[in-house]
């Protein structure tokens, strides 16, 4: 079983996998949600950074240990460690942050200094507000960043274009530092569209498109541990570790850097 997807903490398991995997213990698991703006979601606890997660999403803790929490994530089944603060009660969500990046004030006024930045892909409950600002657990977001939680985008390379310059960084799932499955990941499920979190998983999504056939706007391209979204048929978009953050490029350009620095061939065409 893929570790990244198994709800085992080395310890403690969920219910569905008795008779799977040996436990000291098996669990219902308790539901709840990211509490802070943005977490690492690590390997072990305290270790190294697998993938990032976002205010409001929810997730099934699974054990908790030593101040850390090992939990997996509803939006994609993803599983890892979260450190106890960034752990929080189950929230239902209304709207979800819907640019590129929005900060929550203390009070609904521009000049009043931000207590957080929330990344794209963030959810919230909203409970009160006005056109211009909304209210939510912890103070005021501005409305026109917010829509509701099931209004989503639906050209997934859109959403990609969003992040246009912003830093790559490995396991990052925000502007402020995202890696290329991270920037796939984001695109597809702001349209709606279920997205594991890794480039290997996002290999089986969807058909092959077959050699020889013409790629289309929305088709991903895989090599080896990376892959990238078609903006056309000839360019790509992709947040990547030469230019080091996410950029529109040349099929064929990109291609022959990537086999000129030792990457490979293209291993997959994939259309979702």
């Amino acid at each position: 079983m893929d570790r990244r997807l198994t709800p085992f903490s080395g310890r403690v398991a969920l219910e569905a996998l008795r008779g799977r995997v040996a436990a000291d213990a098996f669990v219902a698991g308790e539901a709840g949600a990211v509490a802070v703006p943005l977490a690492d979601l690590c390997a072990a606890p305290g270790g190294a950074r697998d993938r990032q997660v976002a205010m409001g999403e929810p997730l099934v803790v699974v054990e908790r240990r030593a101040g850390h929490v090992f939990v997996q994530m509803g939006k994609d089944g993803y599983c890892g460690w979260l450190a106890e603060a960034e752990v929080g009660p189950e929230m239902v969500a209304t709207h979800w942050v819907a640019v590129r990046g929005t900060h929550l004030y203390p009070e609904p006024r521009v000049q009043a200094r931000e207590k957080a930045a929330l990344p794209f892909g963030a959810r919230l409950a909203v409970t009160g507000g006005d056109a211009k600002w909304a209210e939510a657990a912890g103070g005021f977001v501005p409305a026109m960043h917010l829509r509701r939680i099931g209004d989503g985008f639906h050209d997934p390379v859109a959403v990609a274009e969003l992040f246009l310059g912003a830093p790559y960084l490995w396991g990052g799932n925000s502007a402020a530092g995202v890696d290329c499955s991270g920037l796939v990941q984001a695109a597809f499920l702001a349209c709606g569209r279920a997205c594991p979190g890794d480039s290997d998983m996002q290999a089986a999504m969807g058909a092959e498109v077959a050699p020889g056939a013409a790629l289309r706007r929305g088709d991903l391209v895989f090599w080896k541990g990376h892959v990238a979204m078609m903006v056309d048929a000839a360019r790509i978009i992709h947040a990547n570790g030469h230019s080091m953050d996410v950029r529109i490029e040349g099929l064929e350009a990109a291609m022959a850097r990537i086999a000129a620095q030792g990457g490979g061939d293209v291993t997959g065409r994939r259309r979702v």
